[in-house]
């Protein structure tokens, strides 16, 4: 936080325009995925699913760190091997082109999650016509029971993986195509979890389903995508997903519940990088309207969609900056509960609502936290034609 608040201080000191920019700290996002990966049990390997944010600096910063990238498009292929030709790629994601499977083999994907039945005959179809034999997982809705989370995936109705009713039929589809080759399953359930003791128990409940299924089936499984699913909880920021308990505990559960051999992937979006970034806003007008305050901010939704697609309040601090270039008297607010909006002309462009702040003027800043994952990346940026929010990468003290 320090780097960013140097930082915003530095651009306000220096231009009158209204602050407005997504921005990483890569040091800080480079040591949290270090010391994921090097405290994680032998059998496993950590992949970064880059959907949650595939910006160039962030992927080179975790090139030399991750085992790989998990990747749901052509376009996400084409991003990752941008940055490296030889990194390991695990490609998922339901309703896959022609394209894209073409592309797969074109780009050495190691691995292809298929989502169905017709997915995998398509798949081996177009690997048969290119004289190639593709390496699969099958990905799995399971019935469940599983634990609660933001998002569910599987245990469900949904439109990822094969039902697991139908995972026999699709185990013995796949070993009677030969242009496919079965190398294990992808069971990647729900999102968010909080929990580093359930989730410990959701990996335990893979391994017991992946080898009932190479017991029954003969299958010779190299591998288990057990997704990702570890959250971040944005409601008490120091209060997070335990790591230090759901690695002591993995390990000597893959002991007992790990087939031989077989190595256990984690694809982690969220959780790698939602720490190391900060939405930073100018304040714009402070606002009463029918008995609530307003914080208007440069920016909005169409810049960190997250608040809104998620329903939640996002946490923020406010930076108080001393610049003002009016003659008039600057609009102060103190001890009040404020609702943080932006510039669109919807009422549903709402960062947080009803938190209290001690102190708030126009011209200050308000710092979002955790917002380097599902921030930038997924919002409508061109919505109403504003100008983009500066996206600012630091290492060290310097912006890159």
């Amino acid at each position: 936080m320090k780097k960013v608040t140097a930082y915003i201080r530095s651009r306000k000191a220096a231009e009158p325009e209204p602050f407005c920019a997504h921005l990483y700290d890569l040091q800080s996002i480079q040591a949290h995925v270090a010391d994921r990966v090097a405290t994680l049990p032998a059998p496993c390997r950590l992949f970064y699913a880059i959907k949650a944010n595939s910006d160039l600096p962030i992927l080179q910063a975790l090139l030399p760190h991750v085992h790989g990238f998990e990747v749901a498009s052509l376009g996400e292929v084409r991003k990752v091997r941008a940055v490296s030709q030889e990194v390991p790629i695990l490609f998922g994601g339901p309703g896959k082109t022609d394209e894209e499977i073409h592309g797969a083999i074109e780009h050495r994907v190691t691995l292809l999650h298929v989502e169905s039945l017709h997915e995998l005959r398509r798949a081996a179809y177009i690997a048969e016509q290119r004289g190639v034999t593709l390496p699969i997982l099958l990905r799995v809705n399971l019935r469940g029971p599983l634990p609660s989370a933001t998002l569910a995936m599987a245990g469900r109705p949904t439109q990822f993986g094969i039902d697991e009713a139908r995972i026999p039929e699709a185990i013995q589809l796949a070993q009677s195509l030969p242009a496919l080759d079965l190398q294990g399953f992808h069971l990647h359930s729900l999102s968010n979890n909080l929990d580093a003791t359930a989730h410990v128990e959701l990996v335990a409940y893979y391994c017991r389903r992946v080898r009932e299924w190479a017991e029954a089936y003969g299958v010779h499984v190299r591998y288990l995508n057990a997704g990702g699913g570890i959250g971040v909880n944005y409601a008490a920021l120091d209060e997070q997903f335990d790591w230090g308990s759901f690695v002591g505990a993995l390990g000597p559960m893959l002991e007992r519940e790990a087939l031989p051999d077989m190595t256990v992937f984690f694809e982690c979006g969220r959780y790698l990088t939602a720490h190391g970034g900060w939405y930073a806003v100018e304040v714009l007008d402070i606002k009463q309207n029918h008995g609530k305050t307003y914080a208007i901010v440069r920016g909005g939704t169409h810049q960190f969609r997250l608040p809104v697609s998620w329903q939640h309040s996002h946490p923020f601090q406010v930076l108080s900056m001393e610049r003002w270039d009016y003659p008039f008297a600057r609009t102060e607010i103190t001890d009040t509960p404020i609702t943080v909006v932006g510039q669109l002309c919807t009422p549903k462009d709402v960062l947080a609502t009803d938190i209290t702040v001690p102190r708030l003027r126009i011209g200050d800043v308000i710092v979002f936290q955790y917002t380097g994952a599902y921030g930038w990346a997924i919002s409508h940026h061109d919505f109403l034609s504003h100008p983009h929010a500066d996206l600012v990468y630091l290492d060290g003290t310097e912006e890159l």
